[in-house]
């Protein structure tokens, strides 16, 4: 089983004549302890076109210095990098399944080989505390990095450099900045490279087409506001297929992150693969006009297929943590025997399950066929003639047409008692939402409204949807408290709540529709 370790680190280029300054100087440190000098090999791995190194993931097997072993690291976020860690073993060739598993999304069927190896000679400086506590390492580095052939007859390139990276310990983020403002001071400049194989494989990854990839869409997480993101803007006159494209891949790398969370074990991992498919299916229905559907609508049934094999886990998950919350605020007079205890059996029982189910929908064939076809699909999109038109005209028909969905959906609503007419609102507002966050680049300020207003009523109305989860669930677990001898009234409370809190979101809605239906107007006319 790999082992996790987050590394928090600032690395920079010096030249060899650099010399490192008195770190002892840095807040807190009272001794700089002895170097240490390590040989460390490593073997890094990647499939031919580098999946790996294009998606910020490196795989390496190290030998020498304290922590040898198979590594994983996984692309940073805010500023640490997640590293999975597994023990040699015997192989050498090929990683092990073990280390593959957590990557198998990104390499998917395409054979992992090696692509590059490093020497480094490895100096460590401690830097301590007066209780001797190791605060920061600071590694000073000399590389020969060698990337191996790409194709027969193609030569090895050879690249050699020093680094020195600051490493965070027991430390602050504060003491970090310190160490590192000492290091600027003396001459070290910020890394030019994030990683030493990036450098190593530079020739390969500006050769690579499509390796620079747009960032993937911040994923959406409950209940937390977001603040203001500046959004790149399309040049005048872009052709509508360059737009389309350019959020198809956005998208295609979100599904990719989400992958990685999921199969790491991350919090809300199958949300956010969940809200890929949904954005990706909204993308392909919505740029009908310019994407064939002949070979786009295949695509969406199979995204489809996804999203419905996640859906019990996740639901099951939302279900349990908002009955959890609900009980917390509940008066205690109120929570009648061991609720608090059958809901936490119930947690656990949902997380194992739904990450066993997880794993195993997206370990498929058809669900990796899936991820190569979507590749292709941003690699070379088909494309209509309307592709050539310009984004502008294109998206303002197609956010137009998805709007009078959006109303026509409202109106059946308005006329029906059926529980499902309101869900297909709510669907009609994601595709609408999912439709203009696509054109927001192109449009700007007007459908950025619409998104803002669209967020809105599509939290109203998924609050009414989850109770179609917690209501079932509150008689089911109801019923069990019931048989075991235990006093069911909490439960039923817990379920009238959840009936109320669905007809207050219904009546929300209702008073929400004339601002959006206001809105929807605006970009109509």
């Amino acid at each position: 089983m790999a082992v996790e370790h987050v590394e928090i680190e600032r690395k920079f280029d010096v030249d060899e004549a650099f010399e490192l300054p008195d770190l002892g100087g840095a807040p807190g440190v009272v001794e700089v302890r002895e170097p240490v000098e390590h040989a460390l090999e490593a073997a890094y791995y990647d499939t031919t076109d580098l999946r790996l190194a294009r998606a910020r993931v490196t795989m390496r097997r190290r030998t020498g210095g304290p922590d040898a072993g198979w590594h994983v690291k996984l692309p940073a976020v805010a500023g640490a990098r997640r590293e999975l860690h597994s023990p040699l073993g015997r192989a050498t060739k090929t990683p092990p399944k073990a280390v593959l598993e957590p990557v198998l999304g990104i390499v998917r069927r395409a054979p992992a080989a090696q692509v590059a190896s490093l020497r480094t000679r490895r100096v460590v400086r401690e830097l301590v505390d007066a209780d001797g506590r190791v605060l920061v390492e600071v590694a000073d580095d000399h590389v020969t990095g060698t990337a191996l052939p790409a194709a027969p007859g193609e030569a090895a390139v050879v690249t050699t450099w020093r680094e020195v990276e600051v490493e965070l310990v027991d430390g602050d983020e504060q003491l970090l900045a310190d160490v590192a403002g000492l290091l600027v001071t003396a001459g070290a400049r910020p890394a030019s490279s994030p990683a030493k194989l990036t450098r190593v494989l530079a020739h390969r990854l500006a050769d690579a087409d499509g390796a620079v990839e747009p960032p993937a869409a911040a994923p959406e997480r409950a209940g937390k506001k977001k603040g203001k993101k500046k959004k790149h803007r399309h040049a005048p006159g872009t052709p509508a297929g360059d737009v389309v494209r350019a959020a198809l891949a956005a998208q295609v790398r979100a599904l990719q992150d989400a992958d990685l969370m999921v199969r790491t074990g991350q919090p809300d991992g199958v949300h956010q693969v969940r809200v890929a498919c949904r954005r990706l299916r909204s993308t392909l229905a919505a740029f009908r006009p310019v994407l064939d559907r002949t070979q786009t609508d295949p695509l969406r049934e199979e995204l489809a297929q996804v999203g419905s094999a996640l859906s019990p886990s996740r639901d099951g998950e939302v279900a349990v943590a908002h009955l959890r919350d609900l009980v917390d605020a509940e008066p205690a007079e109120l929570v009648l025997g061991p609720v608090v205890a059958r809901l936490q059996q119930e947690a656990v029982r949902d997380e194992q399950a739904g990450d066993a189910q997880a794993r195993k929908a997206l370990n498929t064939p058809a669900y990796l066929q899936l991820r190569e076809d979507l590749d292709a699909l941003v690699e070379a999109p088909p494309l209509t003639e309307a592709a050539a038109r310009p984004a502008e005209e294109v998206l303002r028909e197609v956010v137009a047409r998805t709007g009078r969905r959006l109303r026509r959906s409202v109106e059946a609503a308005h006329d029906s008692d059926e529980a499902e007419a309101l869900h297909d609102v709510r669907k009609a507002a994601k595709r609408l939402r999912y439709t203009a966050e696509a054109a927001v680049p192109v449009l700007g300020a007007p459908v950025a409204e619409l998104v803002s207003t669209l967020k809105g009523v599509q939290e109203v109305l998924g609050d009414r949807q989850d109770t179609f989860i917690t209501r079932p669930l509150c008689v089911q677990l109801g019923r069990a408290a019931f048989a075991a001898g235990e006093n069911a009234f909490t439960w039923g409370r817990l379920h009238a709540l959840e009936e109320a809190r669905c007809q207050q979101a219904e009546r929300d809605f209702w008073l929400r529709w004339p601002e959006l239906r206001t809105v929807l107007k605006t970009q109509s006319t």
